[in-house]
């Protein structure tokens, strides 16, 4: 099973592999600290709020965003997302089309798209301008970048996995942070702490964030929409390529299902006919249902053989984000203040 990235990073400060990249963890957190303050930010005429990570691999950030539209909507906004398109190779500005696929513009703006409007470019200033020159939108929502220096916010949400917490609290490589952790605080204006129906954020790192951090620390849910309970004591092959795919995983069991077998694969990779053709036959194999993100059937739209089958074989679970009364009135409080601030 691939991971994507090091169980060590999850092992506690003193293991010994952290030790030995820790000068390398430095480095890297003073490139990221040097490359934000070293740039003048553009500052779009719109409001921009941005959903970022703390760590590398997945932590509810992309749900956000799109929570974050539905919220934006539902007050009479007209948002637009903006996106960095990991895993694809257009470069941009591009607005995503219906035509695009995985290899395009990456997985997860083919997601983001299905909230709003979606421009995906590498250069976060440029998309930025694009979406200004559309003239379509009241407002910007970044999915990542909170440690990019090229666009100025006007919210940073920084957001968290409850379960997992900082890990060993060493910058990359040595631990999963992105930037040394004080530096990245100072950049956000909330933090997100997110949990799956199957698990819970821990009360220790909610009270740690909340000691070190002296903003508002919020606490969400990822849950699934619509129908699950064709899952309840179903046979599950359940397979994703995402960050924390134990998080899906975890869900699925809080549901009711069966698994009997789960395959992670490394968040954005590219499966390959031979893996497609593992996983079906391991659903042959325990006569069981293959169940997966929507991420990943994003992934694998529009494949042609092997992959094809696999993709008309599984079936996707959609999630979304939800808080709870306070904390969702304290996260509306937050959006319209930045959206006043720029009115």
């Amino acid at each position: 099973m691939l991971l994507d990235e090091p169980s060590w990073w999850y092992g506690g400060p003193d293991a010994r592999a952290a030790r030995l990249l820790a000068p390398l963890g430095t480095l890297y957190g003073w490139v990221a600290k040097a490359r934000f303050n070293g740039q003048a930010p553009y500052r779009s005429h719109l409001p921009v709020i941005c959903a970022g990570n703390l760590t590398a691999g997945g932590s509810g950030k992309t749900p956000l965003a799109i929570y974050l539209c539905e919220q934006l909507k539902a007050a009479g906004q007209t948002p637009a997302l903006l996106t960095r398109g990991y895993g694809g190779r257009v470069r941009g500005p591009h607005w995503v089309a219906g035509t695009d696929g995985a290899r395009d513009v990456g997985d997860e703006p083919l997601l983001l798209a299905r909230a709003a409007p979606t421009v995906v470019a590498r250069d976060r200033r440029d998309g930025a301008c694009a979406i200004e020159q559309a003239g379509s939108a009241s407002v910007i929502v970044m999915d990542d970048g909170l440690q990019n220096p090229r666009l100025a916010k006007d919210l940073c949400l920084a957001v968290i996995d409850g379960e997992r917490g900082l890990g060993n609290e060493h910058v990359i490589p040595a631990g999963p942070l992105r930037a040394p952790l004080p530096f990245q605080l100072e950049l956000a204006d909330a933090v997100v702490v997110t949990a799956t129906p199957g698990g819970r954020a821990d009360d220790r790192v909610v009270d740690d964030l909340r000691r070190r951090f002296h903003g508002p620390v919020l606490r969400s849910t990822t849950e699934p929409t619509g129908d699950v309970h064709w899952l309840e004591a179903k046979r599950i092959v359940a397979w994703a390529g995402i960050g924390g795919p134990a998080r899906f995983f975890s869900m699925l069991r809080s549901l009711g299902a069966e698994l009997v077998e789960t395959v992670a694969f490394r968040d954005h990779q590219r499966l390959r006919e031979a893996d497609a053709a593992r996983l079906l036959a391991l659903a042959r194999r325990n006569r069981a249902a293959l169940v997966t993100t929507e991420k990943d059937m994003a992934r694998i739209a529009g494949s042609a053989g092997t992959l094809a089958e696999l993709a008309g074989a599984s079936r996707a679970v959609p999630i979304r984000v939800t808080f709870a009364g306070p904390d969702a009135e304290r996260l509306s409080a937050l959006i319209a203040s930045a959206l006043q601030r720029r009115g």
